[in-house]
């Protein structure tokens, strides 16, 4: 039998009701995340013929410990030391697969394991590859212990040059594969070079089925965990790295609970986000730590028609004490937010080296509404883009140019409001500290739907630039402190309207307070100036008038 202290967590359940902060209107009730609750029964997947020497392919034995597991009732299914070489994993309700402290779970790098399945990729129905771990419509589930597992991710990725020593790409190139035309992106197989040429490969369409991707079938990298339309989740304690595509995916899920994950991916690794969470509901991310290579922590809902169709918001959702290292964006919401966000509180989590920190993306065509969203006591260090960024313009590049690339320039046009009209409102950021960013604060709107209803208070930055806020009403920025390297503006305003500044402070002398742009600039003030040291306090430019500008 498995210790009792690693069955602590058995018939637990936790109530993440907290207290309230001051925000925008009312703050909703916080949610109660129900909590998972196993039989002491263990199943030993050895008794099923497993062998942990790396070489045996155990994916039938684990496979047959869980389901005999989950026909007696219920229990946990242990992973004992070893490395574990096995194909894909099916989960089973009212099971606990227990991953033991010197144990690999290792996910074969023989495609032909993983068959083609029903699954969604970047919010669409599509056809992927098996997961290494999934389970649909399951109940009460858990992946608990203190051991590793690997998606083998390598073997699947495509990879850039641009991100890797001469001799790292050499040694890629010398394992086999093939490359681009141009001869900067590496990838695994013909039939990966083929899936990269086609527009959304294995989308599912009317009269589509799998055997018609087969020539694509590699480019179809699975995320390493596909959870969909499952209750009452626990992932707790395990390491989970080296995901083909996403690490964690939980897709339509309700009750779910991460807490003391370690998620790695490689820097460079093309969609290895940490953990998406998609159209799910009551939700606790909590003391996990996430170094990957794209967005960090991240709210999905769905994309575009397919988000909207299905009308899942992602709400109810409670992230606190967690860890960023490397990732696109420590906390991010969208791009895929289609079928809404709200109702999210993060709290007491540090980003370190983040290609941004917080994160905010969509772009025309999405619709969907965020709203709701509290933010406070979050740090930044090193980060290479923007610390706080939303932007209703995301072209689905990377936030940071690699050396070579330039960010094109958005052509700002009016369009009308439709469904496809994305929003962002009702945000509150408290406390916040960077030390070391590109730009401190960028807000930047659609001239047809503004980001609206943005408070940021008590904030200290220490950034390459200050702050822009362009398309944006509403605005409320309380307490802000920077210090920047171009002051030339400070503060650059666009189309801005109702936006309102109390107690901005400098640590350096500034160049020109505040550029004002845009006819539709309207009530703009600036109220309890700490900058005392000022060559140009403010500028109109293109047909800004000056009343629109208040500074007392």
């Amino acid at each position: 039998m498995i210790k009792k202290d690693l069955l602590s967590f058995l018939g637990i359940s936790l109530l993440c009701v907290l207290g309230n902060s001051k925000t925008l209107g009312q703050e909703p009730v916080r949610p109660t995340i129900q909590q998972v609750s196993f039989p002491k029964d263990t199943t030993h997947i050895a008794s099923f013929g497993a062998k942990g020497d790396g070489q045996f392919l155990n994916t039938e034995a684990i496979n047959s410990a869980i389901a005999e597991c989950n026909k007696k009732g219920g229990g946990v299914v242990h992973i004992p030391a070893g490395l574990w070489l096995t194909g894909p994993i099916e989960l089973k309700s009212n099971v606990n697969l227990h991953v033991g402290r010197d144990a690999v779970l290792l996910f074969t790098s023989d495609f032909n394991e993983y068959k083609l399945v029903e699954s969604n990729w970047e919010g669409e129905p599509s056809w992927r590859n098996q997961s290494p771990i999934s389970g649909r419509n399951l109940e009460n589930i858990g992946i608990t212990g203190k051991g590793i597992i690997d998606g083998n991710g390598a073997a699947w990725r495509m990879v850039k040059k641009s991100k890797l020593t001469e001799s790292q790409w050499k040694k890629l190139i010398e394992s086999g594969g093939v490359l681009d035309e141009k001869q900067e992106i590496w990838y695994p197989s013909i039939g990966s070079l083929k899936g990269s040429k086609q527009k959304k490969p294995g989308l599912m369409k009317p009269g589509t089925q799998a055997s018609d991707f087969q020539e694509v079938k590699d480019f179809l990298r699975p995320n390493l965990l596909q959870l969909t339309n499952c209750k009452k989740i626990l992932l707790e304690g395990v390491t989970i790295q080296n995901s083909p595509a996403w690490n964690l995916h939980p897709l339509m899920c309700e009750d779910l609970t991460l807490r003391d994950l370690l998620v790695l991916n490689p820097w460079y690794a093309q969609n290895g986000d940490g953990v998406d969470v998609e159209s799910c509901r009551n939700v606790l991310i909590e003391d996990c730590t996430f170094d990957v290579g794209d967005d960090g922590i991240c709210i999905k809902s769905g994309r575009d028609k397919a988000g909207r169709d299905r009308g899942m918001p992602t709400e109810n959702v409670i992230i606190r004490n967690n860890i960023v290292y490397h990732a696109h964006g420590g906390f991010v919401i969208g791009s895929e937010m289609s079928g809404g966000a709200r109702n999210i509180w993060v709290e007491d989590c540090s980003f370190i080296g983040t290609d941004i920190g917080l994160r905010f993306k969509t772009t025309r065509g999405r619709g969907g509404v965020v709203e709701n969203i509290f933010i406070k006591n979050i740090n930044m260090f090193d980060i290479p883009g923007e610390a706080i960024l939303f932007d209703m313009y995301y072209m689905a590049v990377d936030p940071v140019p690699l050396a070579g690339e330039k960010k094109e320039t958005v052509k700002v046009v009016k369009l009308p409001v439709t469904e496809e009209t994305p929003s962002f409102k009702n945000f509150t950021i408290e406390n916040v500290h960077v030390h070391g960013a590109d730009k401190g604060i960028f807000l930047r709107g659609l001239p047809e739907m503004n980001i609206q209803n943005i408070s940021i208070t008590n904030v200290n930055i220490q950034a390459k630039k200050g702050i822009d806020i362009i398309e944006s009403s509403g605005i409320t920025l309380n307490k802000i402190r920077l210090k920047t390297e171009e002051s030339n503006p400070l503060l650059y305003v666009h189309n801005g309207k109702d936006i309102h500044i109390n107690g901005l402070s400098s640590v350096n002398p500034v160049e020109k307070l505040i550029q004002v742009s845009g006819e539709e600039s309207v009530n703009i003030k600036i109220q309890g100036n700490e900058i005392k040291q000022l060559n140009k306090q403010k500028e109109f430019i293109n047909n800004a008038s000056e009343s629109a500008l208040t500074i007392q």
